[in-house]
């Protein structure tokens, strides 16, 4: 039984048994990587950590993105269970975008990765610019 499938149930999706959205690779640090990466999916995550988002705030918080882009990243983050996809029956659709619990305890990990790649921009750039 997959140990997070309780947040498959809060967002109202199906539960699918014995099937894996996410696949395993030989080292966990691979298998974190290969879930997180992506176009502007790790910014997401961030964006949503703030809060509830629908779609058009998400497009204007992201606009080095298509839409079609985008929509492709949140579907899989949603079928990785990152975020959950809610959608309300009104005349205009509806749809708003959250962070399951799964998604928000990754938050930290991605803090991290901002200060990685901090030092690696710094780097480039002090390799870039020209010496004194």
């Amino acid at each position: 039984m997959f140990k997070h499938e309780q947040f498959v149930q809060n967002c109202s999706l199906p539960v699918l048994k014995n099937y894996v959205f996410m696949k395993k690779s030989y080292c966990p640090i691979d298998t974190f990587i290969n879930v997180v990466k992506g176009k502007r999916k790790a910014t997401t995550i961030l964006h949503l950590y703030q809060g509830k988002k629908r779609y058009s705030e998400l497009v204007r918080l992201l606009p080095d993105i298509s839409e079609r882009m985008l929509s492709k990243q949140l579907r899989e983050l949603e079928e990785d269970k990152l975020i959950c996809k809610t959608v309300f029956p009104e005349v205009s659709p509806k749809v708003e975008y959250s962070l399951t619990e799964l998604g928000r305890t990754i938050r930290p990990i991605l803090k991290q990765m901002i200060k990685g790649g901090n030092i690696f921009e710094e780097l480039i750039e002090s390799e870039e610019s020209p010496e004194s």
